[in-house]
């Protein structure tokens, strides 16, 4: 299926460009502005997508922001958190321990006795190793603990920017060894299996391939189910819905993809093993991505050996994914505007920021309207996997704020990250 228009059109939509100045001129930059407006709506539009088929898990490693999180914690069912911290950071945005799964798989023996004397909502099972130790610790509490097996499949289509399955992973059960982990889970009696989870890659703008990833999905499920003979409560689809980063690329088709899939999830809701299922899209970047940007100023002019520079108060340290060093093979240009001269007559710029080492790269021979000195620029796409995916403490410049929009006014949100475990006692 070839990939028609943008569905919904606010992927490419510019952002305001008006708060973005006003913003900037307010707090200072390097700043990350969210437009917390459209993240709900983009939230709401699933219900319509795929027609209340899913419910939806955030994962909060995609912006662990707590304003952010709280703006958002009456719209979705889930927070999935990768580390006990982030189980936190979901509490103090005001949600309940009982909505939030703790997944990841390297949780430590410290984080797995709190999140079952916690009461967590389920513990994601990436290893017998921790579902071993879920079950010790809730045995001492005198409780039993909600657990969902991650499912590691031996197969996942191309087109995904990262992939997590189909070779050696550090990530749930191979399903090679499906069967005899199930065994030795159903052996521990202090744990109630509620379900399964599958998230095998990320990022990708092919509906071919998400749908197909699904079809892997429902396979093993029911591969699964088969072998426990019981029902499960909840279903977990690791989205992999990805975001238009580079100009070239066209925003995912969810009209195609909705049609691709829907009707293979209704085949599955209909079989009686299935019918109550709870089925949930876990997913993070396409939800907050799309509405974030990164404003950053032009601090200096420069022209090299026929290069024009233009340096940035903002580098790889800002965000390190813009910059091509999370996870690319190969650095390119992302979608980037010229804030303070938007119909400026066209130059060609290589953009870099302030840290000293060559590698500080955002951008080369981009064609920006002309941008000079003390101009503002915007990085699109900033929303997920900004500022807590950087190592903000590189040359020790200013760390960015933060700052949210929501019905015509701006807050700043700027705090720093929760990660001594702090809210839990011990």
């Amino acid at each position: 299926m070839t990939q028609g228009p943008s569905t919904p059109a606010e992927d490419l939509a510019a952002p305001d460009r008006q708060a973005l100045l006003a913003a900037a001129a307010r707090f200072g930059t390097p700043l990350y502005v969210y437009d917390l407006d459209r993240i709900r709506a983009r939230i709401r539009s699933l219900q319509g997508i795929f027609g209340g088929r899913f419910g939806v898990s955030h994962a909060v490693k995609s912006n662990p922001n707590i304003g952010l999180l709280a703006g958002i914690a009456d719209l979705v069912d889930w927070f999935d958190a990768s580390s006990f911290a982030e189980v936190e950071r979901a509490m103090a945005a005001g949600c309940p321990a009982r909505r939030i799964s703790f997944s990841g798989p390297a949780k430590r023996l410290e984080e797995i006795r709190r999140a079952v004397k916690l009461g967590v909502g389920e513990l994601v099972l990436e290893s017998l190793r921790e579902a071993r130790a879920a079950d010790g610790f809730a045995a001492a509490f005198g409780q039993k603990q909600a657990v969902v097996l991650r499912i590691n499949p031996a197969a996942v289509p191309r087109q995904f920017g990262v992939n997590m399955a189909g070779k050696p992973s550090q990530f749930g059960i191979d399903e090679e060894e499906l069967e005899p982990a199930l065994d030795a889970i159903a052996a521990l009696p202090n744990l109630d299996l509620k379900g399964f989870h599958i998230y095998s890659a990320s990022n990708s703008l092919s509906a071919d391939a998400i749908a197909e990833n699904f079809t892997i999905f429902t396979a093993l499920f029911r591969r699964a189910v088969a072998h426990t003979g019981r029902p499960p409560e909840k279903l977990i689809f690791g989205a992999g819905f990805g975001v238009p980063y580079l100009p070239q690329d066209r925003p995912l088709d969810m009209e195609a993809l909705s049609a691709l899939v829907c009707p293979a999830i209704d085949a599955l809701l209909a079989e009686p093993m299935f019918s109550e299922s709870r089925l949930i899209l876990e997913l993070g970047r396409w939800l907050v991505g799309p509405f974030g940007w990164l404003v950053s100023s032009v601090i200096a002019e420069k022209a090299s050996r026929g290069t024009e520079f233009r340096i940035l108060d903002a580098g790889f340290n800002t965000h390190l994914a813009a910059w091509g060093m999370m996870g690319s093979v190969i650095r390119r240009n992302w979608r980037i505007r010229n804030l303070s001269n938007p119909d400026g007559a066209p130059g060609l710029y290589t953009l870099v920021g302030p840290l000293c080492t060559t590698i500080d790269t955002l951008a080369t021979k981009l064609e920006l309207p002309a941008l000079a000195e003390g101009d503002l620029i915007a990085i699109d796409n900033s929303g997920a996997y900004g500022l807590t995916a950087s190592p903000t403490r590189f040359i020790s410049h200013p760390e960015p704020r933060e700052v949210l929009l929501e019905g015509g006014a701006m807050r700043e949100v700027t705090e720093s990250l929760l990660n001594h475990w702090t809210l839990a006692d011990n």
